[in-house]
């Protein structure tokens, strides 16, 4: 169920930015916070039911982070491209990387552990372009955009593979830690 939210929540953000005629820094600084504080909440709580201490406390800690970026964005909305950048640039690092290092612990040992990896390295991908892109708000904003879409196909994909309970063609063994 909570990748399902993941995926919702995802697909929002990108269709707002999608639908909207404006790709200023304040849009996407509005876009992006919203996106980070409801992803965090929704990434901590379910990460809180994760049975392995240090992958509950990562999906915690990331939650906790992208709520705190998530506030700080929506707080500073007219700051600029630079607060833009550099705030995805920096959730995109911490976040990526913990979810990417939950998906290479889990490995072999939870169906989830493919999607975990898959969304730390996209994210971790958006990171990287964040730090070689010139600095545009309208390629800014449209980048952080088509990475919500792509996250939010991508996991609702593995939300309904989860739900059917196939995995690899096998019958989910960890079908209680459904949660990213």
């Amino acid at each position: 169920m909570a990748a399902l939210a993941r995926a919702v929540v995802a697909l929002v953000a990108g269709g707002v930015i999608t639908f909207d005629p404006e790709h200023s820094a304040r849009v996407g600084m509005l876009v992006f916070g919203a996106y980070a504080l409801i992803e965090g909440v929704v990434v901590g709580a379910s990460g809180a039911l994760v049975r392995d201490s240090l992958t509950r406390w990562l999906f915690v800690a990331q939650g906790a982070f992208g709520v705190l970026v998530g506030v700080a964005a929506l707080t500073l909305n007219g700051s600029g491209l630079g607060v833009l950048l550099g705030g995805v640039t920096f959730w995109a690092a911490l976040t990526g990387a913990a979810e990417a290092y939950c998906g290479f612990r889990a490995r072999g040992r939870l169906g989830l552990a493919r999607d975990w990896m898959t969304v730390g390295g996209l994210t971790l991908i958006l990171m990287i372009v964040y730090l070689l892109i010139p600095p545009d708000s309208v390629l800014a904003v449209g980048l952080f955009g088509a990475y919500a879409v792509v996250v939010g196909v991508y996991v609702a994909i593995g939300a309904f593979t989860l739900k059917f309970g196939l995995v690899h063609g096998h019958a989910d063994e960890n079908a209680s830690e459904r949660h990213a």
